[in-house]
């Protein structure tokens, strides 16, 4: 971008302010520096007149005006009194809450099944041990036959 700050619209010719405008706004300026509590008395005035006629008919800023049904599913906030809390109901709990106390069970009732050797993979843990088992067994006979050999062969000679 170009220095010299925001260049204007293509096309578009300069606006320039007008004098009398200029002149007009500076006059204003100078009268509320002056009386001060003037402007606000005027202003005062009017916004006594303004208010008693909002609270009468409301003015409603663009779409609004022309729609007379307020929407169903707006839940406006309604802010709640000490003496109307209570403190005793449960609270409801989020949907994250929920699943993670829901994930939690769930991982439990596994862990109880497995312990008890229900699930595809406890039985599958199950068949492995039993397969070391035997073969430590079988090891161990091998090892005790070795060995009784050697003995065998110290006390012949």
């Amino acid at each position: 971008m170009p220095r010299g700050g925001k260049r204007g619209h293509k096309g578009r010719g300069k606006q320039f302010s007008n004098p009398e405008e200029i002149d007009r706004q500076m006059k204003a300026q100078k009268e509320l520096e002056e009386n001060p509590g003037a402007e606000k008395e005027e202003s005062a005035d009017s916004d006594d007149e303004s208010s008693s006629e909002d609270d009468a008919d409301r003015k409603r800023s663009g779409v609004e005006g022309l729609i007379e049904i307020e929407n169903p599913n707006r839940v406006s906030q309604k802010s709640k009194k000490v003496t109307e809390v209570d403190v005793t109901a449960p609270r409801e709990l989020s949907r994250r809450e929920r699943e993670e106390i829901e994930k939690q069970k769930s991982k439990e009732r596994y862990m109880k099944l497995h312990l008890e050797g229900k699930t595809e993979q406890a039985r599958a843990d199950l068949a492995r041990l039993a397969i070391i088992k035997k073969q430590r067994e079988d090891a161990a006979k091998k090892r005790d036959e070795l060995k009784k050999d050697a003995d065998e062969a110290k006390a012949k000679r």
